[in-house]
């Protein structure tokens, strides 16, 4: 068992930035994919981006051009910093990794809240 734990949520006013961190007790390169999903009241969780063992990374449309995942494999962490905040940027947002030999994302984290005020 491993924990992944969020941190960097809170309220902002649109237009700001927020910088969000995810630290494992696990090394970085047990993990195909690292990512961040949310979800916003009343609304299914969807995917943020994610980042994979060789860097790539993949953006939801809504977040293209304001959104940047990073990690530090030394450190065990990846990060979103968000820019450019916006009010339908608000929700819980969770990171996740996709293990070696896993499908899909299947750990989580417990959620840090985002809100951008209008």
């Amino acid at each position: 068992q491993f924990q992944l734990a969020e941190s960097g949520g809170g309220l902002v006013q649109a237009g700001g930035s927020l910088r969000l961190s995810c630290t494992t007790s696990r090394i970085i390169i047990d993990f195909i994919r690292m990512g961040w999903y949310r979800q916003a009241p009343g609304k299914q969780r969807e995917l943020v981006a994610t980042i994979n063992s060789r860097g790539n990374t993949n953006y939801g449309d809504s977040v293209k051009g304001r959104f940047t995942i990073s990690r530090d494999n030394a450190k065990k962490t990846w990060f979103l910093q968000m820019n450019s905040l916006k009010y339908e940027d608000t929700g819980v947002y969770y990171c996740a990794v996709q293990r070696w030999g896993d499908p899909d994302f299947g750990s989580w984290g417990q959620g840090t809240q985002v809100t951008v005020s209008s």
